[in-house]
């Protein structure tokens, strides 16, 4: 049985909501993947299959689908032609929904874990691919960090998300969908209206991609940003440097 969902949902910007975000994914996991097409108007597939072209022959290699989730990203690399996938995430009962999605004899390794402490030796993978998962995670730096470290030398990480707006007007479209929408949509879909206006809260406590590139470039990644369409979401990519020079 999974346990239950906290009385108050998480405040986004609390540094220790690791246990609790948890248990909320544990009760979403059923009808997560209906919220997210309800939510997108079924584009954040689309959104998905961008991040994956981001991550180019990187995918054809041994890769993680990190804060996997119910794993669709898992099951598009290996459509894709991943040789491997490490599917992580912290919540046992998103991944037990996603493993539904893979084919038989798939070479997916399953796994439990925190962002901030992958279980994957050091230089050891080709891609990485985060899909609305990393503003989710307290101390995102750690995160990253784990990132720069189980990348090969030319190893990408992708990373797709809903990052803090940068123009005002966007701001604004955002904040009112965020506060109007997300929360009862999500709710009615769910049953967990608390739980979606703590995901809604969680992109006004994230950073902006320009200072998510920042974040990359210290850890020694080449980094770079775009948006994709309709401009609400967007890709950062960082890469492991083949050689020595600056970043």
């Amino acid at each position: 049985m999974s346990p239950e969902l906290p009385v108050s949902a998480p405040k986004a910007g609390d540094a220790d909501r690791a246990p609790e975000v948890r248990q909320m994914f544990e009760r979403l996991a059923p009808r997560y993947d209906l919220a997210n097409r309800v939510l997108s108007l079924g584009l954040d597939q689309l959104w998905r299959r961008s991040a994956i072209k981001a991550l180019g022959p990187n995918v054809r290699g041994e890769v993680i689908d990190l804060c996997a989730g119910t794993m669709d990203l898992t099951r598009m690399m290996l459509d894709a032609g991943a040789t491997k996938v490490h599917a992580l995430d912290f919540s046992p009962s998103m991944l037990s929904n996603g493993a539904k999605k893979l084919p038989p004899g798939a070479n997916v390794r399953i796994e439990t874990a925190d962002a901030r402490e992958l279980p994957v030796e050091d230089h050891s993978v080709d891609g990485i691919l985060c899909g609305f998962g990393l503003r989710n995670v307290p101390e995102v730096h750690k995160a990253i960090a784990e990132c720069a470290r189980v990348l090969k030398p030319g190893g990408r990480v992708v990373v797709l998300d809903f990052f803090q707006p940068e123009s005002a007007p966007s701001r604004i479209v955002q904040a009112s969908y965020n506060s109007l929408i997300v929360p009862v949509v999500g709710g009615l879909i769910t049953g967990f209206g608390d739980a979606y206006r703590y995901l809604a809260g969680s992109i006004d406590a994230f950073c902006t991609r320009k200072e998510f590139e920042e974040l990359m470039r210290r850890e020694g990644l080449l980094a770079s940003s775009w948006d994709v369409f309709p401009p609400v979401a967007s890709i950062v990519v960082g890469e492991a440097p083949r050689g020595g020079g600056d970043v």
